[in-house]
């Protein structure tokens, strides 16, 4: 996302006829990329709390010996 951002930025220094246009896709390549960013955070966060909870219905394992 980073990319597109530093594109945008770049041609609206470049083509100043079209410089709004070009920042207000600057700002909407911002937004997704912090939205994208939530959103693997998130799923992270869910991906854990499943682990746990099924590490917690399993129990304690015990492993004997004798």
């Amino acid at each position: 996302m980073m990319c597109k951002l530093q594109h945008e930025k770049h041609m609206a220094k470049k083509d100043p006829e079209h410089a709004h246009r070009h920042k207000i896709k600057e700002e909407i390549a911002a937004a997704a990329a912090v939205g994208a960013a939530g959103f693997a955070f998130h799923e992270k966060h869910e991906k854990k709390e499943a682990k746990k909870k099924d590490k917690e219905s399993h129990g304690k394992k015990h492993h004997h010996l004798f």
